[in-house]
């Protein structure tokens, strides 16, 4: 539990969700690039190469869940923290659900790739 009454012990917890949220969009925009990457050698080899393309799909799909579980986990650690902030460590009219929500939209949406990517694989 924190005794500081310093807004910044916030502040600081809340640049730590930026950061994870920010990893998070990196694993998924990574995992994209994979999967273009898949299509570009599919397109070269003119679709001889299946188990290569099924491969970095699969790898795809992963970063896209890590990076949807790296939000999650992100946003659910915020809010254990911020269960242990007094009151004086909040400033007035500040809302801090803001960023938590943030990272479940990334995650929702992420998830949401890699499911809509999942099934219209061939």
């Amino acid at each position: 539990m924190s005794y500081l009454q310093d807004p910044r012990v916030l502040f600081a917890a809340e640049r730590t969700l930026l950061a994870w949220n920010r990893t998070g969009l990196t694993f998924i925009m990574f995992g994209f690039l994979i999967e273009r990457s898949g299509l570009l050698i599919e397109v070269l080899s003119n679709g001889e190469e299946h188990l290569n393309t099924t491969l970095t799909f699969l790898i795809c799909i992963a970063f896209f869940m890590l990076g949807s579980f790296t939000t999650v986990y992100a946003a659910r650690q915020f809010q254990r923290v911020l269960k242990t902030l007094g009151e004086s460590e909040f400033p007035e009219g500040y809302r801090t659900q803001w960023g938590a929500v943030i990272s479940l939209i990334v995650a929702l949406l992420g998830s949401l790739l890699a499911i809509s990517l999942f099934f219209s694989y061939n």
